[in-house]
């Protein structure tokens, strides 16, 4: 049994919470469209199990909800016969036969109630267990992205020879300048934690203040989010305690039923959670600022050192609420808005439309954005969008009123500022080693008290 399904089985949504009702799940679509869900799964790489079990017990649970109703019905009726004998006078005789009949039916009612009621969880856990749809646009190759576009050079070749993988890494750097301190961290936190400290702190707070005032001014409501949520609200929004490698992934309170966040998206898409939109409100553009924490920091021994993968670090991200028939749309608005970001700092970067063995299980279709990063000798991602449609509004209750009645809202997500890559990406294209300085992109200096470059601390 795999790791999803048997925390899914820990941590089913089958009944209600104080956070959330149980979630409608699109069952009846999935089994209608289960030859689509078959080439969903196999694209992603994914057993079929869930949905074999769905399509082999679905017709047995409507079977069973038929031969129930039947029996309720009959009881009904018997003691609506009953009720009229005694009334009238009937026989001790007759009266003693129905109510033998009712006796007898109640046990075999009760006995057919909990064979449905276990069959109906196992039909939702398997229902739950299944990923979103994909979109017609993600890359036929499971594993290989496609290029989107280039962002302030003209071609992937031109951005890896300009900055060569022989550069000094941020690591390096930053530790000479004084901006970071890990040894400290190492024995105050653990690996994977760091200090911030001089300009590096200013330069946190300069790229949270940019992204943050850039997203005002594109028409992004500011939110600042709890940052422990009820896990029930973390699996909801698709994310799990450890990914398909059995890798810790989301740092749980023992005993508490808790959670620390590891983006804002989670609480963000929890912000309407249990309620009704109206279709006027639509779109709903977020910015959430908050800390992020990820248990997987230096998974499978991979960036373990350096800033480019902690487990505690601070980002801006965008959440949308949107319209059905708009969700797409907002996907390339969001990925715009990022593009521009990146445009503005000058960092050189890629734009690509991700693979399906790249895409979390709630989303139908992603865009990832790469820097050169000459210290890990190759890309690493600053920013990621994504789809959702209706698997997380599903999921956290949230209902939209429309011309046929309620539906769901789609939702997407994307990055507006993951801080640490995001410096990672500016040391390594900006650093200066003739004059030992780190050159500040021209729209931070407002937020860096007018300075152009970083000096030693």
């Amino acid at each position: 049994m795999s790791t999803s399904r048997l925390w899914s089985r820990c941590l089913s949504s089958f009944k209600s919470t104080t956070a959330l009702k149980k979630p409608v799940l699109d069952i009846k679509g999935i089994v209608a469209r289960q030859d689509e869900m078959k080439e969903t799964l196999r694209r992603r790489g994914l057993h079929q199990d869930d949905l074999n079990f769905l399509i082999e017990n679905r017709q047995n649970e409507t079977q069973l909800q038929r031969e129930r109703d039947h029996l309720v019905r009959d009881r009904k009726q018997e003691g609506a016969k009953l009720a009229k004998l005694r009334k009238v006078g009937g026989s001790s005789e007759e009266i003693e036969e129905l109510q033998s009949s009712l006796s007898s039916m109640k046990p075999i009612i009760a006995d057919m109630e909990e064979r449905l009621s276990n069959l109906s969880e196992q039909l939702h856990e398997h229902t739950e267990a299944l990923p979103n749809w994909l979109d017609p646009s993600v890359p036929s190759d499971p594993e290989v992205p496609e290029l989107h576009s280039i962002i302030n050079e003209k071609s992937e070749d031109a951005i890896v020879a300009l900055l060569p993988q022989t550069a000094i890494d941020h690591k390096t750097v930053a530790e000479k300048l004084g901006l970071v301190n890990f040894s400290v961290a190492s024995r105050v936190s653990g690996s994977s934690w760091y200090y911030l400290i001089g300009g590096g702190a200013l330069l946190e707070q300069a790229l949270v203040q940019y992204a943050l005032s850039k997203a005002r001014q594109a028409g992004y409501k500011m939110v600042i989010p709890p940052t422990v949520v009820k896990t029930e609200i973390t699996h909801a929004c698709g994310f799990k305690p450890r990914d398909q490698n059995g890798e810790k992934q989301v740092y749980e309170l023992e005993d508490e039923g808790v959670s620390l966040t590891g983006t804002a998206e989670i609480p963000l898409g929890a912000l309407h959670s249990s309620s009704v939109l109206e279709k006027e409100e639509l779109p709903i553009r977020y910015v959430g600022v908050s800390r992020s924490y990820r248990a997987e920091a230096g998974a499978s021994g991979k960036d373990t050192t350096g800033l480019y993968r902690v487990h505690e670090f601070t980002k801006v991200e965008l959440f949308h609420f949107t319209t059905p028939d708009r969700s797409a749309s907002e996907l390339e608005d969001l990925r715009e808005f990022q593009t521009s970001i990146i445009t503005e700092l000058g960092i050189k970067a890629r734009m690509l439309n991700m693979p399906t063995t790249d895409l979390g299980a709630p989303a139908v279709k992603k865009y990832d954005c790469e820097a050169w990063m000459p210290g890990r000798g190759g890309w690493g991602e600053l920013t990621s969008s994504s789809n959702c449609t209706d698997y997380q509004s599903r999921r956290l209750g949230i209902r939209l009123k429309s011309d046929d009645g309620l539906i769901y809202p789609h939702t997407l997500n994307g990055t507006a500022m993951a801080v640490p890559r995001v410096i990672v990406a500016i040391i390594e294209q900006f650093y200066d080693p003739q004059l030992d300085v780190v050159v500040i992109p021209e729209v931070l200096r407002p937020y860096m008290d007018g300075k152009t470059v970083i000096t030693k601390n």
